[in-house]
């Protein structure tokens, strides 16, 4: 799915503009492709009426090493930059972690650091 999706209101229009012209024009008139016209009558409802998906699509990169390498480096140094972890496993680990994987390190850590970064202090007013 490249480019930029399809909102709900477009897929009104298009089922509007469906029951009476052909899925070319109906789908031109709505902004979209003919193929994203074919996808949207071959799928069921409106895209917030669809389940979300809950379950990774790909095993996680970092499994083996974040528990014994990147979380003792959190846990030493709360402020370190993701960048800073990725070049240190990228030297420590060749060819392993490419710069591609920032997005995902940045994620693993702001989830860590929601839940159990050490140097911030709950407190309730």
């Amino acid at each position: 799915m490249s480019g930029t999706r399809i909102t709900e209101q477009q897929i009104r229009l298009y089922m509007r503009n469906r029951k009476h012209h052909p899925q070319k024009l109906a789908a031109a008139r709505s902004g979209m492709s003919e193929r994203t016209a074919r996808r949207v009558e071959h799928d069921a409802g409106l895209p917030s009426q669809q389940p979300r998906r809950y379950w990774r699509s790909r095993p996680d990169p970092f499994a083996d090493v974040w528990e014994s390498e990147v979380v003792p480096l959190l846990r030493s140094v709360p402020k370190l930059s993701v960048i800073t972890l990725l070049r240190k496993l990228q030297e420590d680990h060749p060819k392993r972690f490419p710069d591609s994987m920032r997005r995902t390190l940045e994620r693993h850590v702001s989830q860590w650091r929601a839940l159990e970064d050490p140097s911030k202090e709950v407190f309730f007013p």
